[in-house]
């Protein structure tokens, strides 16, 4: 069966025929009309003759006797309006932050999943849409966004204060349990932001250890220490006049909390061995999931910086505090994962039912990866008995989020519980890690960009997980690895 077109045209620009050959193909299954060019020349000779009219571009960064950089700014400057996302294999901080300062809507890192391109080109369609409307000399509306779908009060009470507070320059604290919606709201404020234009980098705090987070953060100079063969900016140089957004803010080193104060005091600091002070202008967003008053209390944050971040809290309820809103959240999310083509699925009244009766400890992420799950077996009793099946179960506890027992409560104690919890997290992420480690014959980059993670956050899991240990290569051309331990099981 023939796929819809959607009426739009995508330049691929891509040397390599394999890569462009799959990404032809899966543009076309996506329904969008499809051109090709393999260099410079080719992409702007097209974008002259205006025919086809070009919706989108996707831009190789590294072409044989081509610059990506210069391409990409020879494409803005001649089609200011058309949306370019970059696909490349080099994923540095420093190609994104400089395609982005060169007017690229997206960075996509190869391999390219079928799903975040397709994410991708719809984000990208519908800002160059709103960019062809006339802009209105009112104020703002703080809700055309979109960025939630809520009948909550409290919620669309802090959508009301977007505009007003993204138009800021005061740090803003977002807390929430995970999965809430923070790095969404964080995006918002940066949308509503005169830095708009401007880069909005995101550092995970508890993903890396901290001299990593120090690193990425701050940059070092050469032979700062060992490893250090060429000097690094940092991502507060990097992203100097946009936004910084430090997710798990709660999970920073403490010592690494008094660096980050000193910048948000005087605006400048120093690479890491470097002499040189380096002066910044740069916003910043915190989120957390952590009870931060309660860290004070233990000594694990700093209270200066509690009160420096602190200028603008902004607090996200979770998902099972606004029941009202999951049957739409759900039809919304239906909307956006389904496959162009494919017939469209409905919610039962089965289905809302269950969907409004459980809890969500994992939030709208886990509400998610539920819809993804019902598109995907197209079984509406199937996903609702699933839900139902939970309900039963003792629910688990959100991190950072510590609940008193109900009286006569006989279950087993707490901590057993997060033991076993954290074994089979470690035992899950193990799993997922040999698995992209397997398909990519062992290849660690490719891996970490199949991953998408880091390539020195997946050396740091590896080691932290002993599957350098638990893992020999298996016999044969192919060098697969097996197991020889239970993966994880090593703590």
């Amino acid at each position: 069966m023939a796929t819809q077109k959607n009426g739009h045209t995508v330049l691929v620009v891509e040397d390599e025929l394999e890569v462009r050959g799959y990404l032809e193909m899966a543009l076309r299954y996506m329904g969008y009309e499809v051109e090709s060019a393999q260099d410079r020349e080719e992409v702007l000779n097209i974008l002259r003759s205006a025919k086809p009219e070009i919706s989108a571009i996707l831009l190789d960064l590294v072409m044989p006797e081509c610059d990506g950089m210069e391409t990409l700014r020879a494409v803005r400057s001649m089609a200011p309006d058309v949306p370019v996302i970059v696909v490349s294999g080099l994923s540095s901080t420093l190609n994104v932050v400089t395609a982005m300062k060169c007017g690229a809507a997206d960075f996509l890192c190869k391999p390219v999943a079928h799903e975040d391109l397709r994410e991708s080109l719809t984000k990208a369609l519908e800002s160059s849409v709103l960019r062809e409307e006339p802009v209105a000399p009112a104020c703002p509306n703080p809700r055309k966004t979109k960025a939630y779908i809520s009948e909550n009060p409290r919620t669309r009470e802090l959508e009301s204060l977007v505009a007003a507070v993204g138009w800021s320059e005061a740090p803003v604290l977002i807390q929430g349990e995970t999965g809430s919606g923070k790095e969404v709201l964080a995006r918002e404020l940066h949308a509503h932001s005169p830095r708009a234009n401007q880069p909005l980098l995101k550092l995970n705090c508890a993903a890396l250890p901290s001299e990593l987070v120090e690193s990425e953060l701050f940059g070092y100079e050469r032979g700062a220490f060992t490893g250090a063969f060429q000097k690094k900016a940092g991502m507060f140089e990097m992203a100097d006049g946009g936004t910084i957004l430090l997710d798990e803010i709660g999970d920073m080193d403490v010592r690494l909390q008094a660096k980050l104060l000193q910048v948000l005091q005087d605006h400048e600091f120093h690479r890491i061995g470097g002499r040189d002070l380096i002066k910044v202008d740069v916003r910043l967003l915190a989120a957390t999931h952590r009870d931060l008053e309660r860290a004070i209390a233990d000594r694990t944050f700093r209270e200066d910086l509690y009160y420096r971040l602190n200028v603008i809290n902004l607090h996200l309820p979770p998902l099972r505090e606004r029941k009202e809103d999951i049957v739409g959240l759900a039809e919304h999310l239906l909307r956006k994962h389904t496959p162009s083509g494919t017939a469209p699925l409905g919610l039962t009244l089965e289905l809302k039912h269950a969907l409004t009766a459980y809890q969500w400890p994992g939030n709208v992420r886990e509400l998610e990866n539920v819809v993804r799950r019902y598109i995907v077996l197209r079984d509406a009793s199937l996903i609702a008995r699933e839900l139902n099946s939970k309900i039963t179960r003792p629910p688990m506890m959100a991190a950072g989020s510590p609940q008193a027992p109900l009286a006569g409560d006989t279950a087993a104690p707490v901590t057993p519980i997060l033991e076993q919890v954290t074994k089979a997290k470690q035992h899950a992420e193990a799993e997922a890690i040999l698995a992209a480690l397997n398909s990519t014959r062992w290849n660690r980059k490719q891996a970490a960009a199949l991953l998408k993670i880091d390539y020195k956050a997946l050396l740091y899991k590896m080691k932290k997980l002993n599957l350098e240990d638990n893992v020999i290569p298996l016999p044969g051309p192919t060098k697969e690895p097996r197991v020889k331990a239970a993966a994880g099981s090593g703590q």
